[in-house]
């Protein structure tokens, strides 16, 4: 009798005795092998749920977890910042090629991704295991859309967790003795701005002077800066929400206007009034590894908790919770995507109720800039 379409067959193949099972769908047909009769039928099981469950069969081919990373990042190149297929490609290669990238695709099981991330692990690098766990996701849904894989091995392991630690704050004292040993300093108006609107780095040292309303005292965010490779890119923000304006206290208005007029001096006739806010001698966008290891001297040499350029940001948003900003009001200003993700990074800290306008309130009561 002749089998239907999906039903399958078992036999023994005289000429090595081996076990095959081989099924044909849609006039596709695929041929699995085994040691005994039972170890095939389990392997036509799981033919036929494929088959069942997609309409067809994946066919991995001699395609390799390299050759897969290489279609998924051409693939989803025009639709990530440069930024961010820059750290995917750094991942791949640091990470997943070097120990899997050989690997058949036929071969990449939830096994095989667990032992490559638990180094990680107990390395205590919980987030670039997370990353690479992400990385190896999101090209194994598109093996599956393509039919190269039957299931995404990725769903059908422990994932990795990572919890963000509390990042070192200053307190009110730490932060007095800051704004005042450092106010002579060429980088303090950019210290203080970041202290002053949770601005990101990237965000700050992309503004330009026409995205500040002096009379106002408005400062609008609408890009971001990174430096990929040998060049500077500039970029939307990450989400929509991070297109934001910020009111700004008037004392720090005042140094930033300050600021200019040096600026002016410095970068001479050649500089126009619409470039960067933050620049160095050539009218560039400043380093960020230079700003970074600039506050760390500087928070040396004051005597103050060595702090990071964003842990300023996590420095404003503690200040406007204390004061009482609801926690959506605090997401606005970050420019997160949504108050979970503020919740998720500021829980430690209390949600108390404050008025309107008392974001640029809490922060110029606690600069007290020239006060």
């Amino acid at each position: 009798m002749k089998r239907s379409n999906g039903e399958g067959s078992i036999y023994r193949r005289s000429s090595d005795n081996r076990w095959c099972a081989s099924l044909m769908v849609d006039g596709k047909r695929r041929t699995v092998y085994g040691r005994t009769r039972s170890e095939v039928a389990s392997k036509l099981r799981q033919l036929q749920e494929q088959a069942h469950l997609g309409g067809m069969l994946s066919d991995p081919g001699k395609r390799t977890v390299a050759d897969l990373l290489n279609a998924w990042l051409e693939m989803a190149t025009p639709s990530l910042k440069p930024r961010t297929l820059e750290t995917y490609r750094q991942l791949c290669r640091v990470h997943i090629l070097p120990a899997v990238g050989h690997l058949r695709l036929s071969h990449l099981t939830p096994v095989v991704i667990q032992r490559l991330i638990l180094p990680l692990q107990k390395a205590g690098k919980t987030r670039t295991a997370q990353k690479v766990y992400r990385v190896l996701h999101r090209a194994c849904v598109l093996a599956v859309l393509w039919g190269w894989l039957p299931t995404n091995p990725c769903d059908r392991m422990v994932k990795p967790k990572h919890t963000y630690a509390q990042r070192a704050l200053w307190t009110q004292d730490e932060l007095r003795r800051f704004l005042d040993g450092a106010k002579s300093h060429p980088l303090y108006p950019l210290y203080l701005l970041l202290i002053a609107s949770g601005l990101r780095l990237g965000e700050a040292l992309a503004l330009r002077w026409g995205d500040l309303d002096v009379v106002t005292r408005q400062l609008r965010v609408s890009r971001n800066v990174q430096r990929v490779g040998s060049e500077w890119v500039f970029s939307a923000p990450k989400t929509p929400s991070g297109v934001r304006t910020i009111t700004l206290p008037d004392e720090v208005v005042a140094i930033l206007r300050q600021h200019r007029v040096r600026q002016v001096e410095q970068l001479g006739a050649g500089w126009r009034p619409d470039e960067l806010m933050f620049a160095n001698h050539q009218g560039d966008p400043l380093n960020p590894s230079v700003v970074g290891r600039t506050l760390k001297r500087l928070c040396q040499h004051i005597g103050v908790t060595v702090v990071t350029p964003h842990s300023l940001r996590h420095l404003h948003a503690s200040l406007l919770i204390s004061a009482g900003l609801p926690i959506t009001d605090v997401s606005r200003q970050l420019g997160h995507a949504n108050a979970n993700i503020t919740l998720g990074v500021y829980a430690h800290y209390v949600d108390r109720v404050a008025g309107k306008d008392a974001a640029a309130t809490a922060i110029a009561e606690a600069l007290q800039v020239g006060r």
